[in-house]
């Protein structure tokens, strides 16, 4: 049975544009890594302060129920730019610095829309959907396809996380610093001691690019990239989606930011997000007179807070990574891909509103195709929300939204209030205490959250298979409630099993799936 039967009203083509084309605004879209609900001082953070972020938010719309795509990385940066749940290609773990690039270069996307509507198009920050064809090759020139292949004007970007090899900039497909006499290569010997906090070191070969890379340096060399891109525009609108390495460990901020909170690196980086947002929005109020246009600027996160190592230092000094919310990265709960969504528009966006709706990052595609007049193709998930953003709805434009995590085994959904899991517990990192990543009920007793199936870290005997929360009373799921709302779960469940019944019968994409958050 067509997904579309159950999922009513994510379908939709947009024909005309709200405005004249001296109207459009142009768009600049921050995209966090790392960032949990609870990590900026507008949605209650105490432990550091987010002022730059926080002012965005007395100008704009704060959002208490935006979600990502997926509560992991790639496949959330899939969806967002595509407006197409992961799961439409398979993909559910992050890609690797050497997987194939994941968005067909023919593929309705964020900057191929924008770009066909007139817009110059930048992507400046973190990649993390692969490049090329096959095994990437980093010493062709350029490495194809990629970013420029999919729409972008100009690219400057890390190729995966900050945390995983090649430790490269790339910019419009060539590695920075690349040296046909020193190639890099897939492992080989470490030239470098790794840099403080990156178990990691360096990849063999490429030494000049590598030493061009500076994990202390890149939240600085993206503001000036970004400051520099957008004062280069002229009167065509444009749009920057800037991707950050922040907070994405390891912990590397500026020294200049150490020890400004009072939760350590994992802070103290937070600070340093801030102010790259601040220098962003400086430089594009500055352009403003230049450029002639209102600037439509959202700030979100990839994914739910993680609790590596830092994190946990952060939670031991008494920062909730995740606010109120039960879960954390790579896991199907709320913590997992309920993010901070703050809006800004001029004009268009209410000032110091709060938005209580259901809304999600895929939805984006089909809200700016409103706003510049663009088609899209039917098939896909993204639905507009640009009355939303606008303040003129009560009701939420979205009643279904299908929330996905690191296991296949754990696509669940949201309905109205209600959250419901197939399965047990939260399908990521389940590690102990004291591990890199960790999560599920297995932290209970470090963190002090709580549910009525758990006991001391484990799962009752008697307790459910599956899970239903109501999230109205309930936000921070201590209790599951399947058993009492049995009709529901079973409506809910069969929604599931449509959608999962439409995933691509292909081999999975990403490192690490079904396997409580190990490598296959």
């Amino acid at each position: 049975m067509k997904l579309k039967y159950y999922l009513s009203g994510l379908f939709m083509t947009v024909s005309s544009s709200l405005f004249a084309a001296s109207e459009l605004p142009n768009i600049v879209l921050i995209n966090a890594d790392d960032l949990g609900y609870g990590d900026l001082s507008c949605y209650g953070a105490t432990k550091l302060q987010t002022p730059n972020i926080d002012k965005l938010a007395e100008q704009g719309t704060r959002f208490t129920d935006a979600h990502s795509p997926s509560a992991v990385c790639s496949p959330s940066r899939y969806g967002l730019l595509t407006g197409n749940y992961p799961t439409r290609i398979n993909l559910w773990g992050p890609t690797t610095g050497f997987s194939p690039l994941t968005i067909k270069t023919d593929q309705v996307n964020m900057a191929s829309l924008l770009k066909k509507a007139g817009y110059s198009t930048a992507i400046i920050g973190k990649w993390h959907l692969g490049l090329g064809e096959g095994k990437t090759n980093y010493n062709e020139t350029p490495v194809v396809p990629g970013p420029n292949d999919i729409g972008f004007d100009y690219s400057y970007v890390i190729p995966s996380a900050n945390s995983v090899p090649p430790f490269i900039f790339m910019e419009n497909g060539t590695v920075v610093g690349h040296d046909p006499k020193d190639p890099i290569k897939n492992g080989g010997k470490v030239w470098a001691k790794p840099l403080p906090g990156k178990g990691a070191g360096r990849i063999g070969g490429g030494k000049k690019a590598h030493e061009l890379y500076d994990d202390f340096q890149i939240g600085n060399q993206f503001v000036a990239l970004s400051t520099e891109w957008i004062n280069a525009q002229n009167e065509k609108p444009y749009f920057l989606y800037l991707a950050t390495s922040h907070i994405h460990h390891p912990f590397t901020p500026d020294p200049r930011f150490d020890g400004t909170s009072e939760c350590g690196k994992y802070g103290d980086f937070t600070h340093e997000l801030d102010w790259m947002v601040g220098e962003v929005v400086k430089a594009v109020e500055a352009a403003k007179e230049k450029n002639g246009r209102e600037t439509l600027i959202i700030f979100t996160s990839d994914n739910g807070g993680m609790l590596n190592h830092e994190g946990q230092k952060a939670w031991e000094m008494g920062h909730k990574l995740n606010g109120e919310l039960q879960g954390f990265k790579f896991g199907v709960w709320e913590g997992g891909h309920r993010v901070p969504m703050i809006v800004k528009w001029t004009g268009n966006v209410p000032a110091g509103r709060e938005s209580h709706n259901l809304v999600s990052q895929i939805d984006f595609l089909a809200t700016f195709a409103e706003i510049v007049g663009q088609e899209l193709p039917e098939e896909l998930d993204s639905v507009s929300q640009l009355k939303e953003i606008k303040g003129e709805v009560d009701k939420p434009i979205r009643e279904d939204l299908i929330v996905l995590s690191n296991s296949s085994n754990h696509v669940s959904i949201r309905t109205k209030k209600w959250l419901y899991i197939p399965a047990r517990d939260t399908g990521g990192f389940v590690q102990p205490w004291g591990q890199h990543a960790v999560g599920g009920v297995r932290v209970f007793p470090h963190t002090g959250q709580h549910n009525n199936d758990v006991v001391k870290g484990s799962y009752k005997k008697d307790a459910p298979k599956a899970q239903l929360y109501d999230l109205e009373n309930d936000l921070s799921q201590t209790k599951n409630v399947i058993n009492e709302f049995p009709e529901i779960a079973k409506q809910l469940h069969e929604k599931v099993e449509a959608h999962k019944a439409e995933i691509p019968k292909t081999k999975k994409i990403g490192w690490i799936a079904d396997k409580g958050g190990k490598k296959k």
